[in-house]
């Protein structure tokens, strides 16, 4: 992967994700208890064997920009290796960055300094494990000149995604952005390809497609465009892509063999964590016996800034008065005292207090949150830095929810940073 450079878009300024995007950008969101969503896509990278990146902030980057510059710094120069963080600088112009393809247009210099052969286009705000080696493999088996990276959705979600046409050798043959009515899949007329917002180029197709043109982004506009000059296909994520990790597995002696073995799971998952529910929904597939998104993988390890906080406490008190500190399903991080409260089915990030009788149940919690004696919360996501006040209940009344908080269509309860003050 010596010849591929990565530039990851990261300026997106989240809207639909309300009012946790209030004070950061979408791809800084705090995600799964330590990471922020971006460390997905940069892990990908890093266990793909890419080490050139180049991250694109606009806007309100700050938290982002001290994430990566606190626990991204592992790059050796001296080996070529980089991870650049590059706001808008107007280089080429009088504007900010206007899309995603803009945004790379703005500085083809830092892409044309390295020559690469390849250019890999990545968003920084999904999540998934994807192994960028084999979607290079398959851009060259193909000799694209460009590679998109499709997930097959069902026909009646198709109107929230870019819509790709293909043949029986899935070579690109049309591009429907958000259609009423899209075209299936060949043979399949249940499921459409939906762009994953995933792009190999050969750099010289990348170059001449943004000189000649002014258009500002990807998706609805570049791929479009290329289709009538250049060779595009479409690589079927869930098919080529193959994640592997260490599993256990018992011989018929009863002895445990440590395999490597692919995990379906993790190969085949993709969230856009657009919304509030997409981002709900995210977190608690990480919760699981059997988690839909597996954290806890050796091979394929997310990597993060880690705060130094103590191992996490739970208190046990009495029993017979269901005073017990306990965590059932869920993901807990350090710092955080669970004493004599429960929690269940949740995700807890840094230095969280569960008061005594407290009952926390499918819910996010960020950082630096208190939740006091006998409160009651079911289904919500609770922003950094809030002392929830004794006896207070979330999650059981959407009336009285709604007079106080956002509450999304599926009834998920956001409490914004800052809403219950020390």
């Amino acid at each position: 992967m010596r010849d591929v450079i990565a530039f990851v878009m990261a300026g997106g300024k989240g809207e639909r994700l309300y009012p946790l995007t209030r004070d950061r950008s979408k791809p800084a969101v705090p995600f799964g208890g330590i990471y922020r969503i971006i460390d997905i896509t940069l892990s990908n990278c890093i266990n793909s064997n890419i080490y050139k990146m180049i991250v694109l902030p606009q806007y309100k980057a700050q938290s982002l920009v001290e994430h990566m510059e606190a626990g991204w710094n592992i790059f050796s120069y001296a080996l070529g290796h980089y991870l650049k963080i590059v706001p808008p600088q107007m280089r080429t112009g009088e504007e900010w960055y206007r899309g995603t393809a803009d945004s790379v247009r703005q500085n083809l210099y830092l892409m044309e300094r390295n020559s690469p052969k390849h250019v890999l286009i990545l968003s920084g705000d999904h999540v998934y494990k994807m192994d960028y080696a084999r979607f290079k493999s398959y851009h060259e088996e193909k000799d694209a000149d460009i590679t998109v990276s499709v997930i097959e959705v069902p026909v009646f979600q198709a109107y929230r995604f870019g819509i790709l046409e293909v043949a029986q050798d899935f070579k690109v043959t049309g591009f429907q952005e958000k259609p009423a009515s899209p075209r299936p899949i060949p043979d399949d007329p249940d499921h459409a390809l939906a762009s994953m917002g995933i792009y190999m180029f050969k750099s010289r197709v990348l170059v001449d497609l943004l000189k000649s043109s002014d258009k500002d982004d990807f998706g609805k506009d570049i791929i479009p465009m290329a289709l009538e000059k250049y060779s595009v296909y479409a690589f079927p994520y869930k098919k080529e892509n193959r994640i592997e990790d260490y599993v256990y597995t018992v011989k018929e002696d009863g002895s445990r063999v440590r395999v490597l073995e692919p995990c379906m799971q993790d190969s085949s998952y993709w969230r856009d964590v657009g919304d509030l529910d997409a981002y709900w929904n995210a977190n608690m597939d990480l919760t699981g016996v059997n988690p839909m998104f597996n954290l806890y993988g050796t091979k394929w390890p997310l990597r993060t800034f880690q705060m130094q906080y103590p191992p996490v406490k739970t208190v046990f008190r009495d029993s017979t008065s269901n005073r017990i500190g306990l965590a059932l399903n869920s993901i807990v991080s350090h710092g955080t005292i669970i004493s004599g409260g429960v929690v269940k089915n949740s995700v807890l990030s840094y230095k969280v207090m569960v008061r005594s009788w407290a009952d926390v149940r499918e819910s996010v919690i960020m950082s630096e949150v208190e939740i006091g004696r006998h409160c009651r919360i079911m289904k919500a996501i609770i922003d950094k830095r809030n002392i929830i006040p004794a006896n207070t209940e979330i999650g059981y009344d959407p009336q009285e929810d709604r007079k106080r908080f956002t509450v999304t269509p599926r009834g998920i309860v956001v409490v914004a940073k800052g809403t219950f003050p020390p």
